[in-house]
């Protein structure tokens, strides 16, 4: 056998590699020294550098959005079905993050207070239009840009807040969906007082920091006093102070809370359904999530679905749509789910004129 076939095989031995000039970039006809790594190295280049150089070029072709949410982010063990459903309708419409669309996610952990810097940050990114939820959210960013396109999900009643001109014709940088949450409460006490007739009196679990609950209280005060009903006033702002307002709801001997809509009390759901169910509470809120999570009864819109569409405005927005002409749409669907398993455990029984107008009954 040769004594060449004999040889173990080294990487590092050189050999002769003879390339045209026009390859190597040399005049004339030379021969380069290399190596066997180099040479493979040279024959696998364009298939080691093909497929960065495609995500590349995508990337830089892609359009970027920013999305600044008041709660944190949606991960496998604590999913956030709102912002997952975002980027659900997104790609549904054939945008899909990481290939042609960029999305510069920004979280406040459920502290409205880290929200004005975050919406500095995504301003100076130059983004083509951000999303975000909430009255208060959506005022500081406004207030952040008057130039980008903000498309705003859930926010109260934006043109009493002075967020838009008008619903129909919003007339700055702001559009989107709009909850219909004052108009919400006088059915909700009406549905606490239709099961619980005896009801003298109701908690309202507010935010102080959202805008958007003044104008709910007023509602509240005066559908409350519609039926016959005192009301106590309970402020909370974080999941510390969420604890001890059910403790002063239970010392006040009230028999029903109201959880007003609110993203710090979305984020504590489970949580607060919880404490109402150990403090025997008879509780309701515009969640549908409120009943799943073992509240009494929820009454009112479906979040998801409402982050689902507000990706139609952002796609609008995309192919050159302007938010000041983009109409902010209202929910026309109202759904109400209620919760057997807890009523049976409040001793409550449920009134067959509200099973029979349920969308959910939760066993």
């Amino acid at each position: 056998m040769p004594a060449a076939l004999n040889d173990r095989f080294d990487p590092e031995r050189s050999f002769e590699l003879r390339l045209p000039a026009s390859v190597l970039g040399l005049r004339g006809k030379q021969t380069m020294k290399t190596t066997w790594r180099r040479k493979l190295l040279i024959a696998a280049g364009p298939l080691l550098l093909t497929p960065f150089t495609l995500i590349a070029q995508q990337l830089s072709s892609a359009r970027r959005i920013g999305f600044l949410a008041v709660n944190s982010r949606s991960i496998p063990s604590h999913p956030d079905a709102r912002y997952d459903a975002f980027v659900l309708g997104m790609r549904e419409l054939g945008w899909i993050e990481g290939k042609n669309l960029i999305i510069e996610w920004r979280f406040a952990d459920g502290v409205y207070g880290r929200v004005p810097a975050l919406a500095a940050e995504l301003v100076q990114m130059n983004l083509e239009v951000i999303v975000t939820h909430a009255t208060p959210t959506t005022q500081m960013l406004q207030r952040a840009t008057r130039s980008i396109p903000i498309v705003g999900v859930g926010f109260g009643d934006p043109v009493r807040d002075g967020i838009v001109a008008s619903l129909a014709r919003p007339g700055g940088n702001v559009t989107g969906l709009s909850l219909i949450t004052g108009d919400l409460n006088p059915k909700q006490l009406e549905l606490l007082k239709t099961i619980i007739p005896a009801l003298s009196r109701v908690a309202v679990l507010t935010n102080p920091d959202n805008a958007n609950s003044a104008g709910n209280l007023k509602s509240v005060e005066a559908s409350a006093k519609a039926l016959g009903l005192g009301a106590l006033y309970v402020q909370a702002r974080n999941s510390e102070e969420i604890e001890r307002g059910f403790a002063t709801i239970n010392r006040e001997r009230v028999g029903a809370v109201l959880i007003e809509l609110d993203p710090i009390f979305y984020a504590q759901m489970r949580r607060i359904a919880d404490l109402a169910n150990q403090y025997r509470l008879a509780g309701t809120c515009g969640y549908h999530e409120f009943a799943q999570s073992g509240g009494l009864l929820s009454y009112g819109q479906n979040l998801s679905e409402f982050y689902r569409y507000s990706a139609v405005y952002v796609d609008k927005i995309l192919k050159g749509a302007k938010p000041s002409e983009l109409p902010i749409e209202q929910p026309t669907k109202f759904e109400l789910a209620v919760n057997l398993k807890t009523a049976r455990g409040l001793g409550i029984k449920i009134p067959s004129s509200i099973l029979l107008r349920a969308d959910r009954v939760i066993e």
